[in-house]
């Protein structure tokens, strides 16, 4: 696809835009490298000597994460979509990423990759599980009878709570204008350190400090990254098994990691232009054909009216399951459901606003804004209606029973069973099973490709980092499952510590993301410079 030339920067820009990091080699950034790589093999080392300590450790870290942050995890979620959302209606929102006068990929192909790479992680492990959780035991916020009629609107109402609007704002939004300002317009690295440039300047912000907040980042999205891969592979293994009677087991679970390591392995060392874009694209595809499918085939008039009666009462109590704490909730369910996603999402976002940064070039501010935190979670609620509010009304109807399962947290039980009480049966459980694992393939792929660009600091990392991380990624899953699925399950429980430390890294885009959206727009001349702002010669 030709790419258009970007506008002239001021004469008081003092770097290149797209200037690459001169830190590390082949491999990025020493500092980075050496202290991820050195969390992955301590974390595999304890578990495979001291499996029960490391898990007790991390529990412990886990509850007390929860328990102190996890109010400033929701103020700043919800800071973040109320602001940039100000952001996108402002003056400021017509400024481009980048300063390219038209975008560099089609509109279809950019929001793809954007849904795909947050949707993944939702639409495999959630979309079908968690509603239906929510109508067999009533969340916090509500208090209508648990598999009642009156639950339904309800349970699908928490459920976009956790992956909607505040959800999706603080993956891309305020954090992309503060690294499409510092490394288009004024060349600093593409990494997550360059959102801490406008509170501690380029010289401490480049430095060891910088390293380690690269490194949080990176620990944070390998270990939201190996959870969904690790799960995949149990998940497709005892699909197999139970459609089509295939032997289980271990050594099934590795050939599953295998495809799927190439896969996306293959994806992200083509690149953003070609693999992962088509892939993508692939996937919203399939989503659309089986959502279609589901629509039409299944109970229509049920989805419909539920969608409608979810997203009514999800906008109604908004404000209160926003700001539910452990005072007006039962801290338990709150840790495990709210604080959990919500801490998932925090640690993912500053190298998802990197991946958000690297394919909105051309896209103006108020595309990024809306595309990311209005549109996306809108879609999220229609497929979470799709496959949920469907086992919902199974479940509701006593075609399956899922209740039990559910308790016990046994969220690949739900969507097979789902699957198969769908239109189809076994053929429409087998297309979910091949969507999930493309789903999945999006998120390693995109994932492997933004710790790439953390480590080399610049937005076309070599092909050998890419397949780096993503066979460690891959490796890391394989590793975990020989000792058990439930050390998976306790490095997805890890991620919400290094969410701490990445929280307080976002707090300051609350001021300096609006900061960066308008100095973009004085720079390309959509709005004036005035004449103390020209006189210092802005620089951030």
């Amino acid at each position: 696809m030709a790419r258009f030339m970007p506008k002239q920067y001021p004469s008081n820009m003092t770097s290149k835009p797209n200037a690459p990091s001169n830190r590390g080699g082949r491999f990025g950034d020493p500092v980075v490298l050496v202290l991820t790589i050195g969390f992955i093999v301590l974390f595999l080392a304890g578990s495979a000597i001291a499996p029960d300590t490391v898990a007790n450790w991390i529990g412990a870290g886990f509850t007390w994460s929860a328990r102190t942050f996890g109010s400033t995890f929701q103020l700043l979620m919800l800071l973040t979509f109320f602001i940039a959302i100000g952001v996108a209606l402002s003056p400021a929102g017509k400024a481009r990423i980048g300063s390219h006068d038209r975008p560099d990929m089609s509109t279809f192909r950019w929001v793809s990759i954007i849904l795909c790479t947050l949707l993944a992680g939702g639409g495999v492990f959630f979309a079908a599980g968690e509603p239906i959780y929510h109508f067999v035991v009533t969340p916090p916020a509500f208090d209508s009878e648990p598999g009642t009629a009156a639950a339904v609107p309800n349970a699908l109402a928490q459920a976009f709570f956790h992956w909607g609007f505040t959800g999706w704002a603080i993956l891309g939004t305020l954090p992309v204008a503060i690294l499409s300002h510092q490394h288009y317009q004024r060349g600093m690295p593409l990494q997550p350190r360059t959102l801490l440039v406008p509170l501690l300047g380029d010289r401490l912000a480049g430095g060891f400090l910088g390293g380690i907040a690269d490194a949080i980042c990176a620990i944070a999205v390998t270990a939201g990254t190996v959870g969904p891969l690790g799960f995949l592979a149990t998940q497709v293994s005892f699909g197999l098994h139970d459609l089509f009677g295939l032997p289980g087991g271990y050594e099934v679970e590795l050939v599953i990691l295998a495809v799927l390591g190439v896969i996306y392995v293959t994806s992200a060392v083509t690149g953003i232009d070609r693999g992962i874009q088509f892939l993508s694209r692939l996937n919203v595809i399939l989503a659309l054909l089986i959502g279609a499918a589901i629509l039409l085939l299944g109970p229509t008039q049920f989805l419909v009216d539920s969608w409608f009666q979810g997203f009514g009462t999800y906008m109604s109590h908004f404000f209160e399951m926003s700001t539910m704490t452990a005072v007006t909730a039962d801290a338990s369910w709150l840790k495990w459901w709210t604080i959990f996603f919500f801490a998932w999402f925090v640690g993912f976002a500053p190298p998802m606003a990197i991946f958000v940064t690297r394919i909105s070039r051309g896209r103006t501010i108020r595309e990024m804004i809306l595309a990311t935190a209005v549109m996306a979670p809108v879609v999220t609620t229609i497929w979470f209606t799709l496959l949920g509010g469907s086992g919902i009304f199974y479940q509701l109807n006593g075609l399956i029973d899922l209740a039990e399962p559910l308790k016990n947290f046994q969220f690949d039980v739900a969507t097979l069973t789902v699957a198969q009480a769908l239109p189809g049966g076994t053929w429409m459980a087998l297309a979910i099973l091949v969507l999930t694992t493309v789903f999945v393939a999006t998120t390693g792929d995109s994932m492997s490709y933004a710790v790439a660009v953390v480590c080399a600091g610049h937005e076309h990392p070599g092909r050998a980092l890419r397949a780096f991380w993503g066979v460690v990624f891959a490796l890391m899953a394989a590793i975990l499952l020989s000792m058990g699925a439930g050390q998976v399950s306790v490095l997805q429980q890890f991620l919400v510590i290094p969410a701490v430390p990445v929280a307080l890294m976002l707090i300051p885009t609350l001021w300096h993301g609006p900061k960066a959206a308008y100095a973009m727009a004085r720079a390309q001349g959509v709005l004036p410079e005035t004449s103390e702002q020209a006189a210092a010669g802005e620089s951030r």
